[in-house]
């Protein structure tokens, strides 16, 4: 797929390559560029160029874990930037590359790639990885196709994830109040000062960053947009698969009580001494019985982001948010098929249940289990409907205060994303499970190589691959989607509920058309995914 980059440089991109250096700007002409902490020396890819690994902050180990994030320590000469630093801690998965848990710490790195040749004032994205906030890592996406194709500048981020990003205890507040429960979320602003201070040095713009992520890093997006401290950092913001919200402060401190316990440090005279003593390895182990999650708490995050969003009280930039047609298909088989263990109809009455309490029966009466050929497809269409739900409420919060342009990405005969695509290689299980569309994860192989591997698209999905990336190119370098070449991408309005829908058209292999997507405006959104039915519940 990294054709697609050759000689599509949109017009803007174009004239960040040839015009010259605004006054006070930098203009990359080699591979060794300086930082605020040292020279870092690159390397030359195919239409691209990479420096891996850069660290933005301190290591945050034995003394320094559950501390805020504090600026790296400068060297001398000129460091390599050839390989990516270590991922953060965490346990195993079935992603390509986390077979086995990680317990290395010295982690707060970034990657930065830039198109090759002099330029100056490329708009810039600051990618911030999914995994549930206990998993993954900036490596995880390689964005070439996207920097090939756009001239921008695009930088990736490893920060700090379960209990070592997370954990919220009262002697942790009594340390530092701005920190505990939101180390890693904290990690992400040091990497974005870190973008403002440096990245003119790899012809970037510090005045046009986008921040945009996937999953926990779409959620990430709207921590930072509702952080008082991030204000500045950024000029517009992508929410892919994400949701708005943050536990209290007290909920993280349930969590991380329950955390203390499993390690073996809640009777120590020193609580925090003895988890400072713990081996990465042990934490790994006790996270898989006692996870831990972001919280709210500290002057960067006093605010639950879905509150600020309603009263406009976060920093009003473009927003550009949605969703695949199928989020929660993955889950299913994650859940329940993947473990040899296919839901049954006890267990679904049971999840219904348990996830909508007194409303349970109306969900029921809404999704009998006699409408679908299994218990997991019934729960599949539940949590597509109360998802879909809870992201056009999001939608319409946002679009009450600033510029949101909304999508579902519809492409249902995609091949999954990396893991579920080698997954149904091996095993007939994963080949024959009804997954419902496109699914958590699917879109991100059509702006970038996900997990080091290039999908098997057909030719109208290549299109739709060329059409996503220019729709985000032109919004991250204007904040508005629209440009020449694309469909016309209204404003998301509550009146008429109008959003993208992104799919490829089905050429037919001997039509003497071309390849093409086939994105359109849609205002079936609703009535595809039951929202009437959600409103009426009255859920919010």
């Amino acid at each position: 797929m990294s054709v697609l980059g050759l000689g599509l440089l949109s017009p803007i991109a174009v004239h960040a390559l040839k015009s010259p250096p605004a006054q006070g700007s930098s203009q990359r002409t080699s591979l060794v560029v300086p930082t605020a902490s040292g020279k870092v020396k690159g390397q030359a890819q195919t239409g691209y160029d990479a420096w891996l690994g850069i660290p933005y902050a301190a290591t945050p180990t034995a003394a320094d874990r559950w501390t805020a994030p504090r600026p790296a320590a400068s060297w001398t000469g000129v460091r390599d930037a050839t390989r990516f630093s270590d991922r953060c801690v965490q346990p195993s998965g079935w992603d390509p590359g986390y077979e086995k848990a990680i317990t290395t710490e010295d982690c707060l790195g970034l990657n930065v790639y830039a198109p090759q040749g002099s330029r100056a004032d490329a708009p810039v994205v600051v990618w911030i990885h999914g995994g549930g906030f206990f998993g993954g890592a900036g490596q995880d996406t390689n964005p070439r196709k996207f920097v090939q194709q756009t001239g921008a500048v695009v930088v990736t981020v490893n920060y700090r994830l379960g209990p070592l990003g997370y954990l919220n205890l009262p002697e942790l507040r009594a340390e530092n109040a701005n920190g505990a429960g939101n180390y890693g979320l904290l990690d992400q602003q040091a990497a974005l000062r870190w973008v403002r201070s440096n990245i003119g040095h790899f012809g970037g713009d510090s005045k046009n960053v986008t921040i945009a992520g996937q999953s926990a890093g779409g959620s990430s997006v709207c921590d930072q947009l509702a952080s008082p401290t991030a204000k500045g950092l950024f000029a517009r913001a992508v929410i892919m698969s994400g949701s708005c919200g943050l536990q209290s402060a007290a909920a993280g401190e349930a969590q991380s009580r329950a955390f203390v316990q499993e390690i073996g440090c809640a009777t120590a005279p020193d609580v925090l001494a003895c988890l400072r003593a713990k081996p990465a390895t042990a934490i790994v182990a006790a996270q898989l019985k006692a996870p831990v999650r972001p919280s709210l708490g500290g002057t960067a995050f006093p605010t639950d982001p879905g509150t600020a969003v309603t009263a406009g009280a976060f920093t009003r930039v473009p927003v550009m948010l949605g969703q695949t047609n199928s989020e929660r298909g993955l889950f299913t088989f994650q859940n329940y098929d993947y473990l040899g263990t296919p839901m049954t109809a006890d267990q679904y009455t049971q999840a219904v249940k348990s996830t909508y309490g007194t409303n349970a029966d109306k969900v029921l009466a809404e999704y009998p289990l006699t409408a679908y050929p299994t218990p997991g497809q019934a729960w599949t269409a539940v949590q597509n409907g109360s998802t879909s739900y809870d992201r056009q409420q999001l939608m319409a919060r946002l679009s009450r205060w600033v510029p949101t342009y909304a999508y579902e990405f519809a492409e249902s005969d995609t091949p999954h994303f990396t893991s579920i695509f080698r997954l149904q290689q091996q095993s007939a299980t994963a080949r024959d499970f009804p997954f419902g569309g496109a699914i958590h994860v699917d879109d991100l192989g059509y702006l970038w190589d996900y997990l080091g591997q290039t999908l098997p698209y057909d030719d109208d999905q290549l299109e739709l691959s060329r059409q996503m990336i220019t729709f985000w190119d032109h919004f991250t370098a204007t904040g508005d989607p629209n440009g020449s070449g694309t469909p016309n991408w209204p404003k998301y309005r509550t009146r008429t509920g109008e959003l993208m829908s992104l799919k490829a058209c089905d050429t037919a292999p001997s039509s003497d058309s071309p390849p093409a997507a086939c994105s359109k405006v849609t205002r079936g959104f609703a009535q595809e995914h039951d929202l009437d039915f959600w409103g009426n519940l009255g859920m919010s």
